[in-house]
C-alpha cells in the first residue's frame, strides 16, 4: 500500500509542472543510445600521447603531449572481408537495380504514390525485388550482361561480375571552408560575404565510363556551396598482393583473398584511405535508413582516439597488452607480426590471420597491434603536436584532388603482419598516401557517443 502511494505522489509530481516557469520541452536526458553492433564502448579519459620510445629508423619523433578525448564506440575488430563484402554487394545490387528502372522495369521500383513525377534517374528502388541473376527474359539479360566480363583465369568462357563498375557516389560537407574568417557567415544580413569562395572536390563519369576527379573554386552563396562529392570504385585492390612483393609468390592471395569464404573472417586489405571514408559514409546511410533515431556519423578514428583505445586504459603501455614485451610469460608472441628476419610465422601468422586471433586489450579491443596497420582520419605532420588541441586533438587536413601527393598523407597505426615490434607500439606512426592500397593496411570505424 505504502509503494502504491508513492509511485502515485511520484506521477502527480511529474505531472504538476509549475505554470510560467521554464520546465524544456520534455526530454529529461532519459534517452540511452543502444549500443551499436560489433562495437566497444570507449568512456571519455586523458593519456599521454606519443611516442614511447625511440624512432627505429632514427628520425626525431613528434613531442609527447596530454590530451583529453571524448567518448566513443569503436570496433571491436578489424573490419573483415565479409563485412566490407556487404557494401560492395550493396553497390553491385544498388547499381544493377538503377539500371533495370532506368531500361523501363517498374517492378524494380518502389511503388509510391505519384511516382510518375520522378525520373528513373531518381526514383526510389524496390530491394525486396530479387535481381534475376538467371533469367531468361532478354531484356533483363541484357542489362545484366554490361555488368559482366569473361573470366581469363578460366577456360571454359565461364563470365564473372566487372569490379570496375562498383561505382559508390557520396557527399560531406567542407567544414574546413566554412570556418575560414574570410566565409563567416553574417546572421544579421542573412548572407555570406559578397567575395566569399569554397575550394571543393567534384567527380563525374564521362561517357567512356572514365571515372574523373575536379577540384573546383566557386561562389559561396548557400550551403550547398560547401558539399564535395566523390565518385570511388570501392572493389579491393587485389594487385597489390603482387604489386608490393614483385619477387614473391602471391598468386593464391591475389585471386582469392577477398572473394573466397576461407578468408571471410581475415581483415580487409587493399582499400584506399578513400574507400575506407565511402564505407563509413554508406555505413552510417544503412543504420539511418533503418532506424527512427539517426545516430552520429560512422568514420574513421582520429590518431588521438586510436591510440587511447590502443592503450586500453593503461597511462604508458608501450603496447595494447601493457607490457613492455610481444611475449608473454610462455615466451609466446602477443600479436601477429614480423618477429624475426624471414620467421613470419613464429607467431602462428604468415601474412594475414582472423581477426581475434589473439587476446583483447583492456577495453575489449582486438588486433590493435599487428594483423594489420589501420587508417585513421588524421593527416600526418611530423610536427603536428605543436599545432593540435589538448581536446579531442586532430591534425586534419582535407586534401583536395588538385594538392599534392605530400599533402594527402593520413597517419597509419599499429603495424602489421609484415612489420618489426617498433611499429606495434601505441604511440607509433606511420602514414600511407590516401589513394593508395596495401596488402597490409585496414581499418575499422569509430562513432562518437551522445551523451557525457
Amino acid at each position: 500500500m505504502l509503494i502504491s502511494i508513492l509511485f502515485g505522489s511520484l506521477f502527480l509530481a511529474g505531472c504538476n509542472k509549475p505554470a510560467g516557469e521554464l520546465v524544456g520541452v520534455g526530454n529529461r536526458g532519459n534517452f540511452r543510445e543502444a549500443n551499436p553492433y560489433g562495437m566497444v564502448f570507449i568512456k571519455g579519459g586523458s593519456f599521454l600521447m606519443g611516442a614511447n620510445d625511440q624512432s627505429a629508423i632514427g628520425a626525431i619523433n613528434d613531442k609527447s603531449i596530454h590530451v583529453t578525448v571524448d567518448a566513443f564506440w569503436m570496433d571491436q575488430t578489424e573490419i573483415t572481408n565479409d563485412e566490407y563484402k556487404q557494401f560492395v554487394n550493396w553497390v553491385r545490387d544498388s547499381i544493377i537495380l538503377r539500371s533495370l528502372v532506368m531500361a523501363g522495369r517498374d517492378e524494380f521500383r518502389l511503388k509510391m504514390k505519384n511516382q510518375e513525377e520522378l525520373s528513373p534517374e531518381v526514383a526510389p528502388l524496390n530491394w525486396k525485388a530479387k535481381i534475376p541473376w538467371r533469367t531468361q527474359d532478354e531484356e533483363i539479360k541484357e542489362v545484366l550482361n554490361a555488368f559482366y566480363y569473361e573470366d581469363i583465369n578460366s577456360f571454359s568462357g565461364t563470365k564473372q561480375i566487372n569490379p570496375t563498375k562498383f561505382r559508390y557516389r557520396y557527399e560531406w560537407i567542407n567544414y574546413d571552408q566554412a570556418a575560414l574568417a574570410s566565409n563567416k557567415y553574417d546572421v544579421n544580413t542573412g548572407a555570406y560575404p559578397k567575395n566569399a569562395k569554397v575550394r571543393v572536390d567534384t567527380s563525374y563519369v564521362d561517357e567512356n565510363g572514365v571515372i574523373h576527379h575536379q577540384t573546383i573554386e566557386r561562389p559561396l552563396r548557400t550551403r550547398k556551396d560547401l558539399i564535395s562529392t566523390k565518385i570511388v570504385n570501392i572493389y579491393p585492390d587485389t594487385i597489390m598482393w603482387i604489386r608490393d612483393f614483385q619477387y614473391a609468390y602471391n598468386e593464391p592471395k591475389m585471386k582469392m583473398y577477398f572473394s573466397h569464404p576461407g578468408f571471410a573472417n581475415y581483415p580487409v586489405v587493399g582499400v584506399t584511405w578513400e574507400q575506407a571514408q565511402a564505407f563509413c559514409q554508406w555505413r552510417t546511410h544503412l543504420y539511418n535508413g533503418t532506424n527512427k533515431i539517426s545516430a552520429q556519423d560512422y568514420r574513421l578514428p582520429t590518431e588521438a582516439e586510436w591510440e587511447y583505445a590502443a592503450r586500453g586504459g593503461r597511462q604508458m603501455a608501450l603496447y595494447p597488452w601493457g607490457g613492455n614485451y610481444v611475449r608473454d610469460k610462455r615466451g609466446c608472441f602477443m600479436a601477429n607480426f614480423k618477429p624475426m628476419r624471414g620467421s613470419y610465422n613464429d607467431d602462428t601468422g604468415t601474412t594475414t590471420m582472423k581477426v581475434g586471433s589473439f587476446l583483447p586489450n583492456d577495453f575489449g579491443l582486438y588486433d590493435m597491434a599487428g594483423n594489420v596497420a589501420e587508417w585513421t582520419s588524421s593527416a600526418f605532420n611530423v610536427s603536428s603536436s605543436n599545432i593540435v588541441y589538448d581536446i579531442n586533438p586532430n591534425f586534419q587536413f582535407n586534401a583536395k584532388n588538385s594538392d599534392p601527393q605530400v599533402l594527402k598523407r593520413k597517419v597509419v597505426k599499429g603495424g602489421s603482419w609484415k612489420d618489426i615490434a617498433y611499429y606495434l607500439q601505441c604511440g607509433a606512426r606511420t602514414y600511407e598516401y590516401q589513394n593508395e592500397s596495401r596488402p597490409y593496411i585496414g581499418f575499422r570505424c569509430v562513432r562518437s557517443y551522445n551523451g557525457e
